[in-house]
């Protein structure tokens, strides 16, 4: 009798108008009519139209076309180019790449005018959202989608021509709104308050062990709790490192234990080391990676349940100070160029360099009185200008030395033929470790489009560093812990910052007329795992190239001593010769495809290209030249310069 209750208590009550046959139990699945169990939640969706075809509980989504008015192959830009021979439409960037060479560079294309079909595109895609009930939540994920589809439909617009991106306007000239796209993406200044507090950051983030207590496959405490328990550790110790050089406010953060209370003071000293890194990248090189780790760890949905408050804050900007006080004219006036131009001292007399400092000066103050708002003081003006001052000089820094390269490529070198063999720059796969077999053409060509592109991406590294951030600290895409043969790494895709390679990509294989060698882009594998990867390996390109361009320049100098000029005359016949050896043996042996850790990686891919220079740079002990580099100055290509 009790079993016959026990057996009656579990045996499922059928609802009206249900079969009990068709009831999602264990006892139906398993038995022999399961092909008609159904999942509770498709019986929701078979109450309205379906018209598509039905998909089970438990499998993915079938695979749709791409909407109306959208690219077929990435089918998140608007089409602009159709071809007549594959049918499809294409954005401007994926017909170029998927039109390269082979049987389809010879397809037949031509341009859309799109505007009229991809805003009915979004007026059906904003009505289905309606009709579904759907919002967007990620307003700044849109936001910046739609500039870069901005950006790709200016990209295909623009004249081809060496200088690919937006050039800097000339002193004198209309600036136009080249400040107000430029001041979007470059942080402001910090202030010396606010210097005080950054190191009182590093120092926490210093004695953190913050990735070796997360990124481990250990056992313990779930990941969240460990996440949490090391965020509230590196909070405590900046409380109390705050109170040692802040009393006043040290004893407020120390009093009050409550974390959620004082979540605006955290959310700026983290802000502060984020905005301090971009405009500096060569700081903060070790505790960069905790910190950008700890926030993208916080944005987690139950780590930010368990702390009560979010770490995260946008990066304050020239462009977002300007706008909070309705000041964007100061980025619209012709002084700001004078304002914030670079001074050049090299081949100038003193009087013309005293000059252009004096009327810099006046042109600061200028702007600084005439734009001062009831919120904004004439030195937060000053201190908008000397940010985008900061730009500039890293530009110089970073960007310049790939113009150099280019010069000093064209000066020396012809494009097609070699005048002898030590200026051929031919290689062949298999000697002295290259893995790539180019005659002297192709490999100036390859040579050439490797720098271009290395000087566009420095050009806009700010904006592709504010798309890293963005795509590092996503709430909607996870990274997984994964051994890439250099150790543990987070892999993560990068959607934004890898659609704005390929835009960066696409304009550099317009301004070089043909492409030689692999045009992939490694974004969220083993080779560059995340985001962070990607912006430190490009970060990097100019401790590669500026040390080499310093001691070019410097040769000359070198044999107006009579001793080193007998050893430059003896060794390599002159001082141009010296130089052409240099630049010969860095254009072959820097871009031959090396430097991997297998034969399958490196090569003629994007990422492969710098990869290979720093395989150059390795081996730089070795040459016969190394005594001219040490007799310049150089230390290394770690060093200061």
């Amino acid at each position: 009798m009790t079993a016959n209750t026990s057996s009656t208590s579990i045996e499922p009550t059928s609802q009206p108008g249900e079969s009990p046959s068709g009831n999602f139990t264990l006892e139906n699945i398993l038995g022999t009519n399961h092909e008609a169990v159904e999942h509770p939640r498709l019986k929701e969706k078979d109450s309205g139209d379906a018209t598509g075809p039905a998909e089970g509980w438990d499998e993915e989504s079938a695979v749709r076309p791409a909407a109306d008015g959208f690219c077929v192959e990435c089918e998140d830009q608007p089409a602009q180019v159709a071809c007549d021979t594959c049918a499809d439409n294409y954005c401007e960037v994926c017909f170029a790449a998927q039109h390269r060479k082979g049987s389809r560079k010879k397809h037949i294309a031509k341009p859309i005018a799109s505007g009229a079909k991809f805003k009915s595109a979004q007026n059906g895609a904003a009505e289905d959202a309606k009709k579904n009930g759907k919002q967007e939540d990620d307003v700044d994920m849109d936001d910046s989608d739609g500039e870069l589809d901005r950006i790709s439909v200016e990209a295909s617009k623009a004249p081809v021509s060496i200088q690919t991106l937006d050039a800097q306007p000339a002193v004198g000239s209309k600036v136009g709104d080249w400040f107000v796209e430029r001041s979007k993406y470059i942080p402001l200044r910090l202030t010396y308050n606010e210097r005080k507090y950054l190191r009182l950051l590093d120092a926490a983030l210093q004695v953190s062990e913050y990735t070796d207590k997360i990124d481990t496959l250990g056992y313990g405490l779930s990941k969240p709790k460990r996440i949490v328990h090391q965020i509230r550790e590196l909070c405590a110790i900046l409380s109390g490192l705050v109170l040692a050089a802040d009393y006043k406010q040290g004893q407020e953060l120390f009093t009050d234990r409550d974390f959620q209370s004082n979540a605006d003071f955290y959310q700026t000293m983290f802000e502060l080391g984020r905005r301090h890194k971009i405009m500096n990248p060569d700081k903060m090189r070790t505790t960069y990676g905790k910190l950008i780790y700890l926030l993208q760890d916080s944005q987690s949905p139950d780590v930010r349940d368990m702390l009560s408050f979010s770490c995260v804050k946008p990066i304050v900007s020239v462009y977002t100070i300007l706008e909070e006080n309705d000041a964007l004219n100061m980025l619209r006036d012709d002084l700001i160029m004078v304002a914030t131009q670079e001074i050049y001292s090299e081949g100038r007399s003193r009087r013309e360099v005293q000059r252009d400092i004096k009327n810099k000066e006046r042109a600061i103050e200028t702007l600084a009185s005439k734009y001062q708002r009831s919120g904004l003081n004439q030195e937060q003006v000053r201190q908008c200008i000397y940010s985008i001052g900061d730009n500039h000089a890293f530009l110089r820094t970073n960007r310049d030395p790939c113009e150099k390269m280019i010069t000093y490529l064209k000066q020396y070198f012809h494009p097609t033929q070699p005048k002898d063999n030590k200026s051929s720059l031919a290689i062949r796969s298999g000697k002295q470790g290259a893995r790539l077999s180019h005659d002297h053409a192709k490999q100036y060509a390859y040579v050439l489009q490797s720098l271009t592109l290395w000087r566009e991406i420095l050009h806009d590294m700010f904006r592709l560093w504010s798309l890293a951030e963005q795509d590092l600290l996503a709430e909607n895409v996870p990274y997984r812990l994964r051994d890439t043969g250099q150790g543990l790494n987070r892999v993560q895709a990068a959607p934004k910052t890898f659609r704005m390679m390929h835009t960066i990509l696409h304009r550099a294989q317009q301004s070089v007329g043909t492409w030689i060698g692999s045009s992939a882009i490694h974004m969220g594998d083993h080779n560059v795992p995340n985001a962070l990867m990607f912006i430190d390996k490009y970060s990097q390109i100019y401790r590669i190239l500026l040390p080499i361009c310093n001691t070019l320049s410097q040769i000359p100098s070198l044999a107006e001593k009579p001793a080193l000029r007998s050893y430059i005359e003896d060794d390599f016949g002159s001082t141009d010769n010296c130089m052409r050896e240099i630049l010969c043996d860095f254009f072959q042996h820097g871009f031959d495809g090396s430097g991997a850790d297998n034969f399958f990686d490196a090569g003629s891919c994007i990422d492969g290209r710098l990869t290979s220079a720093w395989n150059w740079c390795a081996q730089l002990e070795k040459k016969r030249y190394f005594p001219v580099f040490l007799l310049t100055g150089f230390v290394g290509f770690d060093g200061d310069w």
